[in-house]
């Protein structure tokens, strides 16, 4: 028989809810001399009534001092470098469902404040990369297609180029043999 008593005065409650795939629920009414919160340290991790660990990230990475405008370019340099990578090569390609499931991902990070709302939409980071790689592709004067008329005249995103390339070395192929 275990004759150990509960402190009140150390314990809490959370309740616990998932609100994307249950439905609602009547909160049972609060225990007498326990306190009910909405995140508590379970070993150290900092969880929330919603199961997420946001707030225990959040609060790892500020004891390791960093602010939240370290926080935003730490996520800006690694999770936006990363899932942005090489995006003039694949963007034109990408499904609607692929850019929104993008979209949302980011729309995630502005939620938590790990990016800003007036920041740049992945749409429009890859509009912006694509255009600095067509750019720089258009006006070297010593890239394959800078002479190319087809580039400058229906050419519009650098996934066009890269088929246009394609062309080009498959007819500089057929030319050499």
């Amino acid at each position: 028989m275990n004759y150990l008593k509960l402190n009140r005065a150390k314990s809490a409650e959370i309740v616990v809810t998932d609100s994307r795939r249950r439905p609602q629920f009547t909160v049972p009414p609060e225990l007498p001399d326990i306190c009910r919160v909405t995140s508590t340290k379970v070993l150290g991790v900092t969880l929330t009534n919603h199961l997420s660990v946001s707030d225990h990230v959040r609060d790892v990475l500020r004891y390791h001092g960093m602010n939240e405008e370290e926080l935003r370019l730490v996520y800006k340099s690694v999770v936006l470098a990363k899932l942005m990578y090489a995006s003039p090569a694949w963007w034109g390609f990408a499904t609607a469902a692929d850019k929104k499931r993008i979209e949302d991902f980011v729309q995630r990070g502005v939620r938590l404040g790990l990016y800003l709302a007036n920041d740049p939409t992945p749409t429009e980071l890859a509009t912006d990369s694509d255009n600095n790689v067509f750019g720089s592709v258009l006006y070297n004067c010593h890239h394959v297609l800078s002479n190319s008329s087809l580039t400058r005249q229906t050419t519009s995103t650098i996934s066009d180029i890269v088929v246009i390339t394609c062309l080009c070395l498959s007819n500089m192929m057929i030319e050499i043999f």
